[in-house]
């Protein structure tokens, strides 16, 4: 069972970013991700014990903050298209720096790179030579979740084990 740590859209800012990566495959090609998929990573944990991960995140204190999506890119090392905030909001980066103390502290161990936040949208695409607008979007993000992924011969199953609300 993997786990790891998001934030997870409002439907409706997950559908209008699921229909622009949808635009953006008919030229680039690659597989959009599905509305309901579309997720920022906050800390990517692997195979692990769920209760301890829960037990860590209770421990984390963070503020409901607004999450811009401003900016889209290619990535050509690893074909992918992703939209982000052309800035991390310091309440964002807080919640990330707070979440993986806390899970340091519970002796898990998290990938050794600095944190980028980016939701990815298409995979295996191929480059292009501008994006299109994006539309406008509101993405309030009020709470952060555990999540259990597993593969299936359909892709990615994700499940919430627990939700935890920022103040």
């Amino acid at each position: 069972m993997r786990l790891f740590f998001a934030l997870w859209p409002p439907p409706a800012t997950a559908r209008a970013l699921a229909d622009w990566a949808k635009e953006v495959a008919r030229v680039a090609g690659g597989k959009p991700v599905a509305a309901e998929k579309i997720h920022l990573t906050l800390a990517f944990l692997g195979d692990s014990d769920p209760d301890k991960a829960i037990a860590a995140a209770q421990r984390v204190r963070g503020r409901a903050f607004d999450l811009s999506i401003e900016v889209s890119q290619y990535w050509k090392h690893n074909q992918i298209v992703w939209t982000g905030p052309a800035q991390i909001p310091e309440r964002l980066a807080r919640l990330v720096e707070a979440l993986q103390l806390e899970l340091f502290r519970a002796e898990f161990i998290l990938e050794r790179r600095l944190f980028a936040a980016h939701v990815t949208l298409l995979r295996k695409a191929r480059t292009l030579p501008t994006l299109p607008d994006l539309p406008p979007l509101h993405w309030p993000a009020k709470e952060f979740v555990l999540v259990k992924s597993r593969t299936s011969s359909d892709g990615s199953i994700y499940t919430t084990l627990q939700t935890f609300p920022l103040e």
